[in-house]
Formats: C-alpha cells, structure tokens, sequence
C-alpha cells in the first residue's frame, strides 16, 4: 500500500487534511453518533482530529495502488465479469453469432480466461493460434 504525498483527504463535513501529516486513525467506539465515527492522529496537533467519516473510507483515500496498477485491477474485473456473462450464453446464440457475424465466443473466453491466469501468476495453456488466427 503506498500512501500518496501530499493528496487533500476529505475527512467529512468541510474538514481536509494532508495525507502525508496524518499519522493515525482510530475508530471511536464509545459514545459514537453524527460526527464522531473516527479519531485521527495528525503530525501537527497533539489532540486527535474528530471526524465524520470512517477509518477505512480514509485510509483508501490516503492510500492508493500507482495508476496504472490501478487500471489494470480494474481491467481484470471487467474481464471477468464479461467472461462470466459470457459463460451464460446459450449454444444457440453462440452458433448463430459465429455464423452469421463470425464471432466466435469460445475463442474470446480462451483468450480472457488465459489472459487473466496470467495476470494471477497462474500457468495456463492458452490457444497461441487464436492470437494470430483471423476470423472466417
């Protein structure tokens, strides 16, 4: 997890602070209610920070994977929700659309199901033909 330098976190009802100067967060178990759902700990006050939102909601504010591991984690879940409603299609449809318009389902779950083995780390023995091979 890697906290990013000098990112406004929003800590609720108007209050910002600098990511960099918060040292710590703590949730505030007794006598919780409107306003008071976390303490936080900044480098330039001694007394905690009282504030509306959540530990977690802050922290992930604070924290954040770089870019563009950011966008590939995204890019994963969208595969594989898609590989899923994929998956749901019936034999039917699927010869009617490699028929009529060539697309060929089964290939394109090849290719995203290797495609997010590799992206786990995972060995799979993806058809190296569907990349070269064109349609018809």
């Amino acid at each position: 997890m890697e906290i990013k330098q000098g990112r406004m976190v929003h800590l609720g009802y108007g209050k910002y602070w600098r990511s960099d100067e918060i040292v710590g967060l703590c949730p505030i178990e007794e006598n919780r209610g409107p306003g008071r759902r976390t303490e936080v700990y900044v480098a330039t006050q001694e007394d905690p920070l009282i504030v509306s939102r959540s530990e977690q909601s802050i922290l992930s504010d604070m924290a954040s994977l770089p870019n563009n591991e950011f966008e590939a984690e995204e890019a994963r879940g969208i595969l594989s929700e898609f590989l899923e409603d994929l998956h749901d299609v019936n034999p039917v449809l699927r010869r009617m659309l490699e028929n009529e318009v060539r697309v060929d389902l089964d290939m394109w779950e090849r290719r995203i199901k290797g495609l997010l083995m590799r992206g786990t780390g995972a060995k799979d023995e993806a058809d190296q033909e569907d990349l070269f091979s064109s349609p018809g």
